[in-house]
């Protein structure tokens, strides 16, 4: 079992941040050979102020925008200047789709869509880009390899209540190939878990290799059962056990532990009085046996 101490744990939960709104792209990462046509969808455009839609390649450190897309319709697709540009089209049903053709190894990348959002309405030059969560496409990457999935306290004993008496859950993933992930908590009482939005919550990834952690950091003081999963390629990977969190025992009211020492003290009492009269009986019986038995 992993366990981490709390002051390693106190860093860490101090280092979280709120993620923002962002755009939902259903596939984490996606192996292919080569020569085949692949697709990448996205969702969640109700967040965004405007019909144009903008896929990004990155690549290493380099982020270059490949196509506009209008979702309305009312506009072609502009392509942006990439050495393979005639590779990408799009497709706008049910989402917008990035459609690669006849991949190669240097298509291998991640790819995100993009939209833009008002900071404040009505207002134009305070647009900032909203991203997708990213697909990372693998070309001749290798057998796809399901990863495994375990659900662990991140701290034990009395170090599992973290800052404000919350608790901390450690969800891990190991053993995948491709080596991305993307974890999905539930919550529930009596056996019924629902999603719990991934946005809700602290949350920390840790990445090392193949193994991918996520931490949340959860208020105990309504009682839920937690359980984690991970969605990699098209399969969604649970684990096995599901962890309680309760809220944590009151302390001791004033001169609780002097109430509890008197009472002891006096239930000991109590059974000493007892032997000394029972022996002081038969010792009492015993001489009357002896002097009736003389005469």
């Amino acid at each position: 079992m992993l366990l981490l101490p709390a002051a390693a744990l106190c860093c860490l939960c101090s280092a979280l941040v709120a993620m923002a709104a962002e755009l939902v792209q259903d596939k984490v990462t996606l192996t292919s050979m080569e020569g085949r046509t692949v697709s990448i969808g996205c969702k969640g455009f109700e967040i965004c102020n405007t019909n144009f839609v903008y896929w990004y390649q990155k690549k290493d450190s380099n982020l270059v925008v490949l196509i506009r897309v209008d979702r309305s319709g009312e506009k072609k697709t502009s392509h942006f200047s990439h050495p393979q540009k005639g590779s990408f089209s799009d497709m706008v049903q049910d989402g917008v789709s990035l459609v690669i053709k006849d991949i190669t190894a240097a298509h291998s990348a991640t790819y995100y869509c993009v939209c833009h959002k008002s900071a404040s309405e009505g207002s134009d030059d305070s647009n900032y880009l909203i991203f997708g969560t990213g697909t990372k496409l693998y070309v001749n990457g290798g057998a796809v390899q399901k990863p495994s999935v375990s659900l662990v306290p991140a701290a034990s004993g009395a170090d599992l209540q973290v800052g404000n008496g919350r608790s901390s859950l450690l969800c891990l993933a190991s053993g995948m190939f491709p080596p991305e992930v993307r974890f999905i908590w539930t919550r529930g009482k009596n056996d019924q878990m629902k999603e719990w939005a991934e946005n809700r919550g602290e949350q920390l990834e840790l990445r090392k290799s193949k193994l991918i952690a996520s931490i949340l950091v959860v208020d105990p003081r309504d009682a839920y059962k937690y359980s984690c999963s991970v969605k990699h390629e098209e399969n969604i990977v649970k684990s096995e056990t599901k962890i309680e969190v309760s809220p944590p025992r009151p302390p001791p009211r004033p001169g609780y532990w002097f109430k509890q020492r008197l009472l002891l003290l006096m239930y000991s009492l109590l059974i000493v009085k007892s032997l000394v009269y029972c022996c002081g009986l038969s010792v009492l019986r015993s001489c009357r046996s002896r002097g009736a038995a003389t005469k």
